[in-house]
This record gives C-alpha cells, structure tokens and sequence, in this order.
C-alpha cells in the first residue's frame, strides 16, 4: 500500500512564506504569540499519512469531521473518528493515518507562539490526552472558513492581526466549545478590501499599478501610499504575494510544469517567475514541490 502526501479532490492548503512569518508574525508584539503556519482542508483523504520522528517547529491541530484514521503521538497509539480531533505540541514525535476503508476528512491547521503553547498545554491538562472529542457543529467549520477565505486576502499586518484573533477564537472553539461565534467577513467592506478581492480576481493577470490604481477610482499616488500604508507592502509586491500563494497550490496539488504555473498566476517569464518565488518563500519552485514535506518548514 502506498501513501501519498497529497491529492485529494477537493483539497485546500495554504502556506504563509517563510518571508511573510519572518517579517510580519514571529517578532510581531500583537501577532507573535499566536500565529498560523500552514491551513487546509483534506476530504475523503484516501492513503493519507505523515510520519515526523523529530516533530514538528509548530503546534498542529487536526480535526476529523467524517471517516476514520489512527496516530501515534509520543508513543501513545490513538484511534481517530468523526468529532475526535488532535493536538500535537511542536517537537513531540508523532505519525497519523487515514483509515484504508473508511478514510477521514480533516480540517487541520499548524500554528506558533507561546499562547498556543499555553493552550495546548490547558487542553492537555483537563484531558489527559492528544485526542479529545466535541460535537460536530457548523459553526466550527464557519469558523475555519473565514481563516481560510481572510487568509485568501493576502499578508497586511492588519489582517494577519485579525486572522491570528480568529485562529485563537478557532483553538477555543474546540478548548471551550460552547462560545462559538457565526458569520463571514464582508469582502467588499471598503475600498482596500475591494482592491484585493480584484487582485484575487485577476491574480492571472499582469496587471500594472494604474490598473490597480483604477479598480478603486484612485490616483496611482494617492493608491500607492494608503495601500503601502494598510500592508507595509506596494500594491505590486502584495499582488505578488498573491500570484505566489496561487502557486504554491499549484505546485502542491497539481502536475503543471512550472513554466505552465508561471502563465497560470500571469507571469510570462518563467525565470522572473522563479526568482520571484524563491524571494518570497525562501526556495525555488522545484525545490518547493519535490522536498514540501521535508524542508525545514511548516509543514502538513
């Protein structure tokens, strides 16, 4: 029987670039203590499997919503069902599977800093245990839903505040289960929230800051500045972060050449298109699919 890493239908996977952790969360005073790595989604996860003997760098929580599958976390062998879900504290050595006959569909998320850790530990402590149980409610998954789709919306530091705010709320929705809250953000609350859903919109596109600019009925100067000053990036690098974050999917769940990704997310010279990605993530394209479970990275 041979498992894979990834390449289930209807999969969903976001990793943040090493850059946009570096700069933005690990050091951030309000993002620091509790940050997202790494965010997907895996149904009917059929030969699914991870193996760490050393662990991981982040805390991982893994959530099973339908199916089964088993682990094994610091030597303790578990059994996973629908409404059981695991948390595993960085650097713990642990392996996880998906049932053969009936494998699970998981909503997992791997996370940082030390108010996870506490978590993590409070949760340990009232359960004894890596596995815990709760109800199967959709307002939890609501809850991934808007860090999945806020995430979509790119790396300004106000927003990795505000998604870092939901990751805790999630991590508390399984800890204290019944303060769970509802509802999606508004992707057109105002004008820099349009300018990024455009971006997403037209992320295989090429295009220019004038156009960008014109989504919004601003100046290029007026337009360059609030968006430099929302995100701490130009319009143009944060509509790449975008291009790059597409890729990286891309790159994970497909067999596109990587000439054909480049074209994918708008960009026509392939090599710009590498040293783009290996600016923004810290390694190249190929590098990123043929090692994305053994890099020294976050990891799922």
């Amino acid at each position: 029987m041979h498992f894979k890493k990834d390449g289930f239908d209807g999969q969903r996977a976001i990793v943040i670039p090493r850059i946009i952790l570096n700069k933005l969360c690990s050091n951030d005073e309000g993002i620091g203590n509790a940050y997202l790595t790494d965010i997907g989604y895996y149904p009917k996860a059929k030969l699914h499997k991870r193996k760490r003997a050393q662990g991981a760098e982040q805390n991982i929580l893994i959530y099973c919503v339908e199916g089964k599958g088993s682990a094994t976390i610091n030597g303790v062998k578990l059994k996973v069902s629908a409404g059981d879900f695991l948390t595993i504290p960085h650097g713990v050595t642990h392996s996880y599977e998906a049932s053969k006959e009936s494998p699970w569909t998981i909503y997992w998320c791997h996370f940082k800093g030390k108010q996870t850790d506490a978590l993590l530990k409070l949760l340990l402590l009232r359960t004894d245990s890596y596995k815990s149980s709760v109800k199967l409610l959709p307002e939890r998954i609501e809850l991934f839903d808007r860090l999945y789709y806020s995430l979509e919306q790119g790396y300004s530091v106000e927003n990795l505040t505000y998604i870092n705010l939901l990751l805790l709320q999630y991590l508390g929705s399984f800890i204290f289960s019944e303060r769970l809250t509802t509802g999606m953000p508004d992707k057109y609350g105002d004008l820099f929230e349009k300018s990024i859903a455009y971006m997403q919109d037209n992320v295989d596109q090429g295009l220019t800051l004038a156009e960008l600019a014109g989504s919004v009925n601003l100046s290029v100067s007026h337009y360059s500045a609030v968006f430099k000053k929302k995100t701490g990036f130009s319009p143009i690098e944060y509509f790449n972060h975008l291009k790059i974050q597409k890729a990286c999917q891309y790159l994970q769940f497909t067999q596109m050449r990587i000439a054909e990704i480049a074209l994918t997310v708008g960009i026509e010279d392939q090599f710009y298109f590498s040293r783009l990605f290996t600016k923004t993530m810290g390694y190249g394209p190929r590098e990123y699919r043929e090692n994305r479970y053994s890099l020294d990275k976050p990891t799922q």
